[in-house]
């Protein structure tokens, strides 16, 4: 229906929904279409692509990248098998195409997919004008409830010359394969990356402002994970920090950084030193909508901001970054609201993720580290450390690790950590198991699936 008001000369008049979502990525569209489902009246509003950062600049052609990465890795193994295989040459411009050419159709489906469950969509840049309308491309809608949800961008450092550098949205952007490359952080985009270009033929350099790789990780997979990135011929670099970035006649980068040390020669700079949420030009304020210092914004386990009939979902929000978690919070958001489930909200403990380095990892529940803070000497570790059977032949014995931490007399499995391959494949049910409330007992009564890595989890002593 349309508001019989007017705002202001020159606005037009609104027009109103049951549920606006600002962002048609992963958590605005699973929450505008199940709203839809249960007949509400919903848009979704965008100012670029649909699907957000996991689709475009994100999951999706990250993971299509791994994917050939991989490929590079089993020609590398073959000649363990007793293949004969010469590697003619790599065309990174005709991988890219191919990608580019899988996302324009997911970004296509999505139209219909909006258009199917009558979700509107709505283009343009969105700001609050009150904590019930909106203002897009001059246009202003209001809603009875109003969802935040625009996901994030990376974080650039202020020094000088940082511009000279790139992003994870500009490594997707690129359609040369660059020779020399630094890559700047020590979280998961900055292995995930790291680990591509290496596989793929590039010169990397990974360039730690501290010493260790995945801190908020268990600190056995960063360890293992230094490991192997070092054996691929990756230079890992602790403790360095850039000061200053400066360009030479032939294009090429030069890097100056705290510790005393020049790098020069570098064709390409990528920042991956994290992501801030991207609610800078929300006009929030007008809505009296809390952030916190960094931009977050928070929320109650309901997804509940401050301002009754104002919610936020996924990287807005600070808490587990991870396209599956937006897509559940937003479904349960929306069948609290409009399908009379009360208390129907997600449970952010024991999410389980993956990272998708050289060799993958997958992890869920506590770290070792964590479970001993919370629970002291009742926490019990099995561990255990090996050469998958497939890399039994082939020259570069990628090592795989697994540890599960238990807690109390009957061992309560708190969390399970594994690198290796197939990790990212073998841990999904191991979640499943986590957030029952499995116990050791009950890892050990699962029959092993034999030969397989996974069948360690079931096996250790």
């Amino acid at each position: 229906m349309v508001v019989a008001s007017q705002f202001n000369e020159g606005v037009a008049m609104s027009k109103h929904y049951d549920l606006i979502a600002i962002g048609a990525g992963s958590g605005g569209l699973s929450v505008a279409e199940r709203a839809a489902s249960y007949g509400a009246k919903t848009a979704v509003v965008e100012m670029s692509k649909l699907g957000g950062t996991c689709v475009n600049i994100g999951c999706v052609p990250k993971k299509v990248m791994w994917f050939g990465a991989n490929l590079a890795h089993a020609l590398r193994d073959a000649s363990g098998y007793g293949f004969d295989i010469s590697v003619n040459g790599f065309d990174w411009g005709k991988l890219v195409e191919a990608r580019e050419g899988y996302i324009k159709g997911i970004n296509d489906w999505y139209v219909t997919y909006l258009e199917d469950n009558k979700v509107d969509l709505i283009r343009g840049e969105a700001g609050f004008i009150d904590a019930n309308t909106l203002e897009v491309a001059g246009e202003r809608y209001t809603a009875d409830r109003i969802v935040i949800s625009p996901g994030g961008k990376p974080i650039v450092p202020d020094i000088p010359g940082a511009e000279l550098g790139i992003t994870s949205d500009g490594f997707f952007e690129l359609t040369e394969q660059p020779k020399e490359v630094v890559v700047v952080g020590a979280g998961y985009i900055a292995v995930e990356l790291a680990g591509v270009m290496a596989a793929l033929g590039s010169n990397v350099s990974l360039l730690l402002r501290g010493q260790h790789l995945l801190k908020e990780f268990d600190a056995m997979l960063g360890e293992c994970l230094m490991d192997e990135m070092i054996d691929q011929g990756i230079n890992i670099m602790p403790n360095v920090q850039i000061e200053a970035v400066e360009q030479a006649e032939d294009g090429s980068l030069t890097l100056k950084c705290a510790s005393g040390i020049t790098r020069t020669g570098v064709d390409k700079l990528i920042w991956a030193t994290g992501r801030r949420p991207y609610t800078d030009n929300l006009n929030l304020q007008a809505a009296d909508v809390e952030v916190d210092s960094k931009g977050f914004i928070p929320t109650d386990k309901f997804q509940r901001t401050n301002v009754k009939g104002v919610y936020a979902l996924g990287d807005a929000t600070g808490r587990a970054a991870l396209t599956p978690v937006a897509i559940a919070a937003g479904r349960r958001l929306a069948d609290r609201i409009y399908n009379n489930m009360t208390n129907r909200h997600l449970d952010y403990d024991n999410i389980p993720t993956v990272v998708f380095s050289h060799p993958p990892i997958g992890t869920v529940g506590l770290s070792e580290d964590a479970a001993r803070d919370m629970h002291g000497d009742a926490v019990k570790v099995y561990s255990a450390r090996f050469t998958a059977m497939y890399n039994a032949f082939t020259e570069h014995k990628t090592k795989t690790a697994m540890k599960l931490v238990c807690v109390g007399g009957e061992e309560k499995v708190v969390g399970v950590h594994i690198i290796g391959p197939a990790s990212d494949e073998m841990l999904q049910g191991f979640a499943v198991a986590v957030k029952m409330g499995a116990t050791k007992a009950d890892f050990d009564n699962t029959i092993a699936i034999h030969p397989t890595s996974s069948e360690e989890l079931v096996t250790m002593r």
